[in-house]
C-alpha cells in the first residue's frame, strides 16, 4: 500500500489571506448578491484603457513601424515583419515532445467532435404557398485568433480558437502570440507547434492590445514605410483570452470587427457543501489562481466547517505548489475568497450573480444542482470534472467569459464564426396575400412609401 508523501506544515497564514464574506441571514436582492461576492477591484479596465486607445492609434497610423516599437518595448525583440516563417512551424511540429503531441492530438480530437456537433442546421419555413422565409448559417470570411503568453504556454488555447474556426468552415484564419525574447522573436514553439499540427500556416509574432489593432485594422504594405514587407488584412472576428490590455482593445474595436467576448484574467468559483472534499476543493481553486497574481478563486458554501477545513488545504497545498507567490497573491486578493451562505438555495442564487467563468459543482446530488445555474461559462459537475479538464481535454472550450460576463454572453463555439443570414422568398400570388396587412401597418406608422412598393407591383402598366 502506497503512502502520501507527508506535506511542508510551515505555517504561512501570514501570506495567505483568503477571506470571508457571511451573507447568512441576509435576504440580499440580485444586485446585493453580486455586491458581496468578492470581485477585482473597478477601475482596472478604464486604466488600460487610454495605454490601449495609444497602442490602437499607432498601430494604425503607423503600421509595422509601431509593431517594431511595441516588440522592443515590451517584449525585448528586435523584428523586421512579424509573420512567422513557415519553416519555422514545421521546425517546431518536428521537436514536439511525442508525449505532447499525443496530448495535442488526443484534444483535438475530442474539441473537434463537440464543435462539429454544434453547427445550427439551417432552416426553411412555409409560411404559406409560394410564401418561405429561410435561414442560412454562413461563415465569416476571415478571423484573427489570439493566443496569449505571459506567464504560461497555451497551446491549448491554440485547439480552442481554432477548432471552432475550422468546423465552422471559416477559410481564412490568422494567429497572433507575443514574441518571445527565448525563442529568437518567434512565440513559443509549443504555440507553433500547435498552429502547424492544425493546419494553420498564417502565424504573427505580435502580442497584447497591438495584435488586436492589427486583426481589427489590418496593415498595408506601404505601412512599411517603403512598400517593401507583405501587408496583413483585416478580419470579421477576432476571439481568444488574454490579459485587462487584450480585453480592453476587444472591447474598443468591437463594431469594427465582431468578437467572442471580453474576456480577461481568469476565475473560479466552486459551490460546495459538507459533502465536498476540502483537498479537491483547495486544489481546484490553486489550479485557476496559478495562471495569474490577478486571478479570482471563489468558494460558495453553506458549511462553515468546510471553509475552515478548505483554508487549511489551501495553506499546505499553495506551500507545497511550484507557483506558490503567484498562487498566495491571487489568493490574498480581493477577487477571491470565502462567501458563507444560508443553505444551497442562497448558493445557487450567489452563484447566477456572480456568472463565473468556471463554476464547480461539488455538492450532494450536483447534476440537480447545475440544472439549476443560470449564469456561468461552463459548469463542471462532480468531483471528477475540475476546471483543468476543460481546459485541456474534455472537449469543451475553455475561451469563456469573465468579470460576470457570462450572465449574457457566451463561451467561444461554432456560432461564434456564423453569420444568421434570412432570406425571404415570395411569389407574386403570396405577396398580394399580405399587402393588406403591409398597407395597414405602414399607414399606422406614417411611411406610405412602404405601402405604395407593394401596390407598385399589382398596378396595372
Amino acid at each position: 500500500m502506497s503512502q502520501t508523501p507527508e506535506r511542508p506544515v510551515t505555517p504561512i497564514s501570514a501570506v495567505l489571506n483568503f477571506r470571508t464574506v457571511d451573507v447568512r441571514g441576509q435576504q440580499l436582492s440580485l444586485a446585493g448578491l453580486r455586491a458581496a461576492v468578492p470581485r477585482a477591484q473597478s477601475g482596472t479596465m478604464a486604466d488600460a484603457e487610454d495605454k490601449v486607445l495609444d497602442i490602437i492609434s499607432a498601430v494604425r497610423t503607423r503600421g509595422f513601424a509601431a509593431l517594431r516599437e511595441l516588440a522592443l518595448t515590451f517584449d525585448g525583440v528586435e523584428q523586421t515583419h512579424p509573420r512567422v516563417p513557415a519553416d519555422a512551424l514545421r521546425a517546431a511540429l518536428a521537436g514536439l515532445d511525442p508525449a505532447v503531441r499525443a496530448a495535442l492530438e488526443e484534444s483535438i480530437k475530442r474539441a473537434r467532435a463537440f464543435a462539429d456537433a454544434q453547427r445550427p442546421a439551417n432552416i426553411d419555413v412555409e409560411l404559406g404557398v409560394g410564401a418561405v422565409v429561410s435561414q442560412n448559417w454562413v461563415p465569416v470570411a476571415r478571423v484573427g485568433l489570439y493566443v496569449p503568453g505571459g506567464l504560461a504556454v497555451y497551446p491549448s488555447s491554440v485547439i480552442m480558437n481554432v477548432v471552432p474556426a475550422l468546423a465552422a468552415g471559416v477559410e481564412s484564419i490568422a494567429l497572433a502570440s507575443p514574441p518571445q525574447k527565448d525563442f529568437g522573436g518567434l512565440p513559443h514553439p509549443t504555440i507553433l507547434a500547435a498552429a502547424c499540427l492544425l493546419g494553420i500556416e498564417e502565424v504573427y509574432a505580435i502580442g497584447g492590445a497591438q495584435a488586436i489593432a492589427t486583426f481589427a485594422y489590418g496593415i498595408s504594405a506601404g505601412a512599411s514605410g517603403d512598400g517593401s514587407l507583405a501587408g496583413i488584412e483585416p478580419v470579421d472576428v477576432v476571439t481568444g483570452p488574454g490579459n485587462i490590455f487584450v480585453a480592453t482593445a476587444k472591447r474598443l474595436v468591437k463594431g469594427v470587427v465582431g468578437i467572442d467576448s471580453e474576456a480577461g484574467t481568469t476565475e473560479i468559483a466552486i459551490l460546495a457543501d459538507a459533502t465536498a472534499s476540502p483537498a479537491l476543493v483547495a486544489a481546484d481553486l490553486i489550479s485557476q489562481a496559478e495562471h495569474d497574481p490577478k486571478a479570482a478563486s471563489v468558494l460558495i458554501t453553506d458549511s462553515e466547517a468546510l471553509a475552515a477545513d478548505v483554508r487549511v488545504e489551501l495553506e499546505l497545498q499553495a506551500a507545497a505548489t511550484k507557483h506558490s507567490s503567484r498562487v498566495l497573491e491571487a489568493l490574498s486578493g480581493p477577487q477571491s475568497g470565502a462567501v458563507l451562505v444560508e443553505d444551497l438555495e442562497q448558493g445557487i442564487a450567489a452563484c447566477n450573480a456572480y456568472a463565473a467563468e468556471h463554476l464547480e459543482i461539488m455538492t450532494k446530488d450536483a447534476p440537480r444542482v447545475a440544472s439549476r445555474i443560470r449564469s456561468a461559462g461552463a459548469i463542471f459537475v462532480g468531483d471528477y470534472s475540475p476546471v483543468s479538464l476543460g481546459d485541456y481535454c474534455a472537449g469543451s472550450n475553455h475561451v469563456l467569459p469573465t468579470s460576470g460576463t457570462a450572465a449574457f454572453s457566451s463561451g467561444l463555439n461554432v456560432t461564434t464564426f456564423l453569420r444568421a443570414i434570412q432570406v425571404i422568398n415570395y411569389t407574386r400570388s403570396a405577396l398580394e396575400q399580405v399587402s393588406g396587412h403591409i398597407l395597414s401597418l405602414s399607414g399606422a406608422e406614417d411611411l406610405p412609401a412602404h405601402g405604395e412598393a407593394v401596390t407598385a407591383r399589382f398596378a396595372s402598366r
